[in-house]
């Protein structure tokens, strides 16, 4: 059944290159690999570095080295403007946060560390999800332990679960097993934009880029499809957090329902939850409201349910060589530029080259990974208890 998901995604639609694919159970399985990866093929994990982040800040709170009511700056004083900002409320983006620059706009790594030292909270009308927030953790997470950023993942959580392909930086040896995330294209209002030059090895998020080889805490970590499983594996079994810290991640930290009807993002302790609208949720319908989920602008998804003790691993590459990004000039639509209303198609490039087009790719995976791999594991769509309301939705 998997092997369907993998015919639509790199052959039919070529939304992406290439594609890992996994979910089950500590117990169960189900895996399919395509478009010339293996076993040991290593993925940017871009933003699935924050569930790393997240879940290494309560790891310590549970070892009582972090205080979650504390100030940032109880443990990363270099952020002098957050001083009134607890740390519990970076770690579930109840606070936007904003430098006064971009960070990936500087020249350097010692500017780009400039701005992000000069963080402060920002304005509450913004889109609350954010990279800042795990950037920010990254030292939290190191004042409180007294170790490096990777040195606590290490520790707590990649040796104890045996991930010994999971790398930051990645070493050497290992570069010609990353898949390559270069030529981006993207089409913002009329501007074509050609993203080059990006060594396999590399992070792809350019804040990441920019600071490489330090560690980000939001995005930076490489790792291969089997170590990923021995990580959801893991976090099911209880062998990262708690059942209650779990739980705990999974509390709605955002999500609200607007004067006009629509929704805020539901997200928890750097994380997605379930959404109520199921077009815009991170955690499929199978999973319960205790799942957890995440996702990378490269081209991956990752959801874990202590709940009902399953997960879900989507592992691809959209961005070699695709159109990642898609704002049309005004009056123009997707069918303007040659593309479908879903986003798939090809796009006529100006040096006369056609590119495969991967925008909106995130609104596919429910109809094709997740049923196919709920078909695959004999799962059915989760509904609340009856006379409950969904935690999601309050």
């Amino acid at each position: 059944m998997l092997e369907d998901v993998l015919d639509y995604y790199i052959n039919q639609t070529h939304i992406t290159a290439c594609l890992s694919l996994a979910g089950g159970t500590t117990e169960q399985v189900v895996t399919a690999m395509g478009g010339g990866v293996h076993e040991h093929s290593l993925y940017d994990l871009a933003s699935l570095t924050k569930l790393f982040t997240g879940m290494a800040v309560i790891r310590l709170r549970e070892e009582g080295l972090l205080d979650l009511t504390r100030p940032v700056t109880a443990y990363a004083p270099q952020f002098t403007e957050l001083s009134g900002i607890t740390v519990d409320q970076v770690l579930g983006f109840e606070v936007p946060l904003l430098t006064p620059e971009r960070v990936d706009a500087q020249k350097t790594p010692e500017d780009g560390l400039r701005q992000l030292f000069a963080i402060r909270p920002g304005d509450v009308s913004v889109r609350a999800y954010s990279d800042m927030h795990a950037m920010v953790l990254r030292y939290v997470i190191e004042g409180a332990a007294r170790q490096d950023y990777m040195d606590v993942l290490q520790s707590r959580i990649l040796r104890p679960l045996g991930m010994t392909e999971t790398f930051q930086p990645v070493p050497e040896e290992r570069r010609g097993d990353c898949v390559s995330f270069d030529r981006e294209h993207r089409i913002e209002r009329g501007q074509y934009i050609l993203r080059e030059g990006i060594r396999p090895g590399i992070p792809h998020d350019p804040k990441a880029r920019l600071l490489w080889p330090e560690p980000c805490g939001h995005s930076g970590l490489f790792s291969t499809l089997p170590d990923m499983v021995k990580f959801c594996q893991g976090v099911l079994r209880g062998d990262v957090l708690s059942r209650e810290s779990l739980r705990s991640m999974a509390r709605n930290r955002t999500g609200r329902r607007r004067d006009d009807g629509t929704w805020t993002q539901f997200l928890g302790s750097q994380c997605y939850i379930r959404h109520p609208d199921q077009y815009y949720s991170e955690i499929p319908v199978y999973e319960s409201d205790q799942a957890i989920g995440v996702s990378g602008f490269t081209g991956h998804h990752l959801s874990v349910d202590p709940e009902l003790g399953v997960f879900a691993l989507f592992l691809g590459n959209r961005v070699l060589n695709r159109l990642t990004v898609l704002i049309p000039e005004p009056g123009k639509t997707y069918a303007d530029y040659g593309l479908n209303p879903d986003g798939t198609g090809q796009v006529d490039w100006p040096d006369g080259t056609r590119v495969w087009s991967s925008v909106n790719f995130a609104h596919h995976r429910d109809e094709h990974f997740h049923a196919s791999l709920a078909n695959a594991i004999n799962l059915r769509a989760w509904q609340p208890p009856a006379g409950c309301e969904s935690p999601s939705a309050r």
